[in-house]
């Protein structure tokens, strides 16, 4: 089979149900995927962009947790496929379609879709994680799926191997048979003549559906299964099918203009959000969101362009090394290494640095923050300051291990 048609009769599914409740407040009222980044876009871009630009366009969008502006956001601003082209992106949500059960894990979600994905008449699935922030071309994966002619392909990346323990690690052999896994190993194996680094699951898979389908099935019946992919599925896997590690590096997409390692980020915990959006701020972010080539599409409003008043001696507005989203007015303050998102605005004589100001935020006179997460519709009182005083800012918001301080509206209002 060519790879065109391999295409066309692929399904990509995209988990998007998790809350991810390490994000704390940001996903109270929104699930994990819907969660705002890098100025513009929300988490599930990514694996939306990339399955576009690499030609798979059949796609489900499995939700379950806090799903309204997840879904409001899909139907918004990905709606332009041609279904007389068989081409689509769809919701799926929880309905317990196989019982009373809501998703149990990961494998489960498939696995209670299974009559859709049939209904398709689809050979191959990619399963897809829909909080991740990366570039990948899934078509080279595919690529590499049916040459092998492997009953499943597991994406994989190099990670340092102080922190392999974070990860499901994988043990493979010369010609990447995955002859081992291990979730989350104490001591991780290392690659074969790179003893510094461990081979880490990143969550992506392509299945051969009917092998697929079976095994959903014979795990569905199992009482001692956790229903999930990376706990239960891929583990049994090895050592009874042929099972394969695909290598990131061979499917990262990379701007030849641009140098850059292969990223990608797990943007799980408030400090890996943190940092991902800051990553963007640096004169040459390791995520090039510039190139023509691989867009990041998102939904669109319009929206003015930025606006910077005021050019007196101590009430000038200026950002530096920072992301301005559209719709923001920086007026007499100063923005130093931060991302604002759309329509936020920055009063008079304020300095906001290191911190992410997600949209519609406005930040009264004189405050001062550093090193803060602002989640959408916050109204920062005049004179506030954040991030100067750990124990302060401990009692008033959230203020995690790293010193990363998060303020929700809530937060702001039980202070009155």
């Amino acid at each position: 089979m060519d790879l065109n048609t391999a295409r066309m009769k692929t399904i990509s599914i995209i988990l998007a149900g998790g809350r991810g409740s390490r994000l704390k407040q940001l996903t109270d009222q929104r699930s994990k995927p819907a969660v705002p980044i890098a100025g513009k876009y929300k988490i599930i871009d990514f694996p939306l962009s990339n399955c576009i630009n690499s030609g798979m366009r059949r796609i489900a969008v499995l939700t379950q947790y806090r799903s309204h502006t997840l879904n409001q956001h899909v139907q918004r601003g990905w709606n332009f496929l041609r279904t007389d082209f068989n081409e689509f992106i769809e919701l799926w949500p929880a309905q317990q379609q196989t019982g009373g059960d809501w998703y149990r894990g990961t494998a489960d979600a498939v696995y209670q879709n299974l009559s859709m994905i049939r209904g398709l008449k689809s050979e191959f699935v990619l399963v897809l994680a829909g909080d991740h922030v990366y570039k990948q071309d899934y078509s080279l994966m595919l690529k590499e799926h049916l040459e092998s002619g492997a009953d499943v392909t597991v994406a994989c990346i190099e990670v340092p191997v102080e922190e392999a323990n974070q990860f499901g690690i994988m043990h493979v052999d010369e010609s990447d048979n995955i002859i081992a896994f291990e979730e989350k190993p104490a001591h991780p194996a290392t690659m074969p003549g790179k003893p510094e680094v461990s081979l880490a699951s990143m969550g992506i898979y392509i299945f051969n559906t009917k092998f697929l389908s079976e095994n959903l099935c014979s795990d569905a019946q199992d009482t001692e299964s956790s229903h999930d992919f990376g706990k239960d599925l891929i583990p049994y896997f090895v050592g009874r099918s042929h099972i394969k590690a695909h290598h990131f590096s061979n499917s990262v997409v990379v701007n030849e203009n641009y140098p850059q390692d292969a990223y990608w980020r797990d943007v799980g915990t408030l400090t890996a959000y943190w940092e991902a959006n800051m990553d963007l701020t640096k004169l040459v972010p390791e995520l090039d969101l510039y190139d023509e080539n691989w867009p990041i599409r998102t939904a669109h409003y319009q929206r003015p362009a930025a606006k910077f008043n005021y050019n007196y001696e101590e009430r000038i507005g200026t950002a530096l090394n920072s992301v301005v989203s559209a719709g923001c007015i920086v007026s007499g303050a100063t923005v130093e290494q931060s991302i604002l998102f759309n329509n936020v605005r920055v009063n008079s004589y304020s300095y906001v640095n290191e911190c992410v100001i997600l949209p519609r935020c406005d930040i009264g006179r004189h405050c001062r923050l550093n090193k803060v997460v602002v989640d959408a519709d916050c109204q920062i009182p005049e004179g506030t300051v954040i991030g100067e005083d750990p124990q302060q800012d401990s009692e008033r918001f959230y203020r995690n291990e790293d010193g990363i301080i998060l303020v929700t509206q809530a937060m702001i209002e039980a202070l009155t």
